[in-house]
């Protein structure tokens, strides 16, 4: 399946009082990754929005906490696309410092039909799932600096 790689820098506000990331940090990050595999696959959300009324919001969200990370890291996230279903798309995310995986978990987000009457769950349609699908792996470290979120 499909997957993208980013990298973010840890800011000073990241951290708690004692020099560690502050555990809702990884979410933050989790979204931040989540936009930009969508955007890596040419699926980016103010496309979809504007294109297909669709919106892919946030249903659920997990994270496992391994290794602590603190000021000035440069942390890679690798995002894959877990599974597909129906109506919504998991999507998995591991973070590391170098070698070292920090942390992981998940995003489980819908797709969603929204109009002016109504906001309502949609089959996923067959050209997305191929993309979804597809075994391309993409980097995006090299194209650009470090988020700094």
């Amino acid at each position: 399946m499909r997957s993208n790689t980013i990298e973010v820098l840890v800011n000073w506000g990241d951290t708690d009082k004692a020099g560690i990331v502050y555990y809702p940090n990884y979410f933050k990050w989790f979204d931040i990754a989540g936009h930009q595999f969508f955007r890596s696959c040419d699926l980016a959300p103010s496309k979809l929005e504007a294109e297909r009324q669709i919106i892919v919001p946030l249903l659920d969200a997990r994270c496992s906490f391994e290794k602590p990370l603190l000021y000035d890291d440069v942390i890679t996230i690798q995002t894959t696309v877990e599974e597909i279903n129906n109506k919504t798309i998991k999507l998995r995310h591991e973070v590391y410092n170098g070698d070292v995986r920090t942390g992981h978990g998940y995003e489980l987000r819908g797709w969603v039909n929204q109009t002016a009457d109504q906001i309502k769950a949609v089959p996923i349609p067959a050209d997305v799932i191929a993309i979804l699908n597809e075994d391309i792996q993409s980097d995006q470290r090299q194209s650009r600096t470090p988020f700094n979120a």
